[in-house]
């Protein structure tokens, strides 16, 4: 593309440009929100707020690069997920830690595979390791995640607690990281595995995937601090 403007009939740069609107006004929503809600639900609010933030930006840099080249590296995603799933698995320990007590170390260790995952993928997505080892050490530590949210000390702590809001949007949450998040294997295997995916095709699709994996976690997140917290609040 010649052109450093968007032609009405780019349906990725539109994609773009959609995702980059969305995830903006999630994110100066959940900002304005942490002023709404109760001490305890400010910092997992905040997280995906910045999470939020993040895809943002990212957005914006791989829509530029769209427009520019008709091409977008996937370097732009990765970077995106570098920081924003930390902050997500974080903003999900902050919040079930209002129901109860966990460990440090939980979190460190959730935060650190949750950064190894996407550091692996992008190894083998930029050709410094194996692409099949790469995807499979991927899934091992994705699934070490999933097997914390639903059969851990996290899950233990949410289904014991006396807060019933907590425990259904919990269900949701996880869900996205279950279901939300298996886009980018399964694009990963599609990669690796020599089927021809347009750039495009890839780029549209974690565009949209943005609404549910950044702009509905965040919100359900908000909506779950909004109805727990007292209206004497501080």
């Amino acid at each position: 593309m010649s052109s450093n403007f968007m032609k009405a009939s780019d349906l990725v740069a539109a994609g773009f440009s959609t995702a980059l609107l969305a995830l903006a006004c999630a994110a100066v929503l959940l900002l304005v929100g942490t002023g709404w809600v109760r001490r305890g639900w400010k910092l997992p609010v905040l997280l995906a707020a910045i999470a939020a933030l993040a895809g943002a930006l990212s957005t914006q840099e791989a829509r530029n690069a769209w427009i520019a080249t008709a091409a977008t590296p996937l370097d732009y995603f990765y970077a995106c997920w570098f920081v924003s799933m930390p902050l997500q698995i974080a903003a999900l320990y902050f919040a079930v830690r209002q129901a109860g007590a966990l460990s440090v170390a939980l979190f460190w260790r959730m935060i650190g595979i949750t950064a190894l995952m996407v550091l692996v993928r992008y190894l083998g997505d930029a050709g410094y390791m194996n692409a099949t080892l790469s995807f499979l050490i991927g899934i091992i530590l994705w699934l070490y995640v999933l097997g914390e949210l639903f059969f851990g000390r996290m899950d233990e702590v949410v289904a014991k607690s006396r807060m019933p809001v907590l425990r259904r949007g919990y269900f949701w949450l996880r869900l996205i990281v279950a279901i939300g998040w298996a886009i980018y294997p399964l694009v990963q295997f599609l990669l690796s595995s020599g089927n021809v995916v347009s750039s495009g095709a890839v780029s549209l699709t974690y565009s949209l995937f943005e609404f549910p994996n950044r702009i509905a976690f965040g919100l359900a997140l908000l909506a779950i601090a909004l109805i727990e917290s007292p209206e004497d609040k501080p």
